[in-house]
């Protein structure tokens, strides 16, 4: 593959530019010497817990999310068990989720083990879609339901005189026996209920039932409208019960921690979460944050030292790395707050040092980076060679492709 790169790499403060600009240490992107992996937490009981400051857990999420080094040997399907989910709102997002965390990834690794029904897409965090493994597509969703009845609350208005589990029973009818589209089922349901609102008819199907959107919607290089039908129709196998909130704690932590209770309430959209952590508190190891916030982690799990390095990485729009806690400081610097969002979109972003440090954006062959900050040289380079290897992965050719450095982000 042949790049060139051309443009401005900005005139932002601080010696890497990597967003933080704060001049604490040599790289402005943490607070001073941190607890890092070589302390050891307290255990119940045990006081002070050690403090962990945003670069330590910055590394620390970076490795669980396989995003300090990219995971050699995990298949696209493990990784996305491993993560408890990829962001799924746009169809290509979990495809550049996974070649930012996976040596060796293709895209039609996901895309097969889609069309194989391995993994499938359907709301469940938080309200929105994800890629799922299909175990967590029939067990995640049962524990997330509660959150989905509480949407409806506010539809109440546009459902009135609607018998909620007689439309349950109905729409499910309707997707088993043809998938449907939304605005088809919509209008099925209009037959019933003629003066309800159109628009809360179809939310009260997606909230009351567990509908995925069926291929080829989803799949790598194809298009397709969504349709969609239930899970268990479309994996063949009854949904299970949810495995309560305690194994979904030890999964968060395991892709997400150290984590606060109010992060992972912030991750799974639901809330009360905290009579979880206390039963598992036996179990874990706990931290502060810098403001006194009490952390909870998983003995086994990686806290890297916070001097590790970080390559830069390409991610995509809504991915969950930034989505994922009630405090992003570990990720997005507060000067940095609310830059990867404009009104209802939201931007691919690009990490440097590990923290926010850019958007990125790709049309056709022209890839263009526009740093927060002036990049080093060797910073430069090295984003440049991270965005031929992301360029290299998702077109499966050697095309001659244009990266350019934007005018940096106002």
């Amino acid at each position: 593959m042949t790049t060139k790169t051309s443009g401005v790499d900005g005139n932002g403060n601080g010696k890497d530019g990597n967003g933080n600009g704060n001049g604490n240490g040599k790289d402005g992107s943490g607070s001073g010497k941190s607890a890092g992996g070589g302390n050891r937490a307290r255990g119940v009981g045990a006081h002070p817990a050690p403090v962990l400051d945003p670069r330590a857990l910055n590394r620390a999420t970076l490795a669980r999310q396989l995003l300090l080094r990219r995971s050699a040997g995990r298949g696209a399907t493990d990784a996305v068990r491993h993560l408890v989910g990829l962001q799924a709102q746009n169809v290509k997002p979990p495809y550049y989720a996974l070649a930012a965390r996976l040596e060796g990834f293709r895209p039609e690794e996901l895309s097969t083990a889609m069309e194989g029904r391995a993994v499938v897409r359907i709301v469940t965090l938080r309200s929105t879609i994800h890629t799922h493994t299909a175990d967590d597509a029939l067990t995640l969703r049962p524990l997330v339901q509660g959150a989905r009845d509480r949407e409806l609350n506010n539809f109440r208005k546009g459902l009135t005189g609607v018998d909620l589990d007689r439309l349950s029973v109905i729409a499910r009818e309707l997707v088993e026996a043809e998938p449907r589209t939304m605005k088809q089922l919509r209008e099925e349901l209009l037959v019933h209920w003629p003066d309800a609102d159109p628009f809360a008819l179809s939310v009260a199907a997606r909230c009351r039932l567990p509908l995925v959107q069926i291929t080829p919607r989803g799949l790598w290089g194809r298009s397709g409208q969504v349709a969609l039908t239930t899970a268990e129709h479309w994996l063949g196998r009854p949904a299970e019960p949810s495995p309560g909130p305690d194994a979904a704690v030890l999964r968060y932590l395991a892709a997400f921690g150290p984590a606060s209770v109010k992060d992972m309430q912030t991750w799974a959209g639901l809330t009360r979460l905290r009579e979880a952590f206390e039963r598992l508190r036996p179990r874990l190891l706990t931290f502060r944050d810098e403001n006194g916030v009490e952390l909870f982690d998983l003995p086994d799990a990686p806290r890297p030292d916070a001097d590790t390095p970080a390559p830069p990485r390409f991610l995509p729009e809504f991915d969950n790395l930034l989505l994922s806690h009630s405090d992003r400081s570990r990720v997005v610097p507060a000067r940095l707050k609310g830059r990867t969002w404009a009104a209802n979109q939201a931007y691919r972003t690009l990490l440097v040092d590990g923290f926010l440090g850019g958007l990125w954006r790709q049309e056709g062959d022209v890839l263009t980076i526009e740093p927060f900050g002036r990049l080093t040289k060797v910073q430069r380079e090295e984003v440049v060679a991270e965005a031929e290897g992301l360029l290299r992965t998702l077109s499966g050719t050697s095309a001659s492709y244009d990266i350019r450095f934007g005018t940096v982000a106002a």
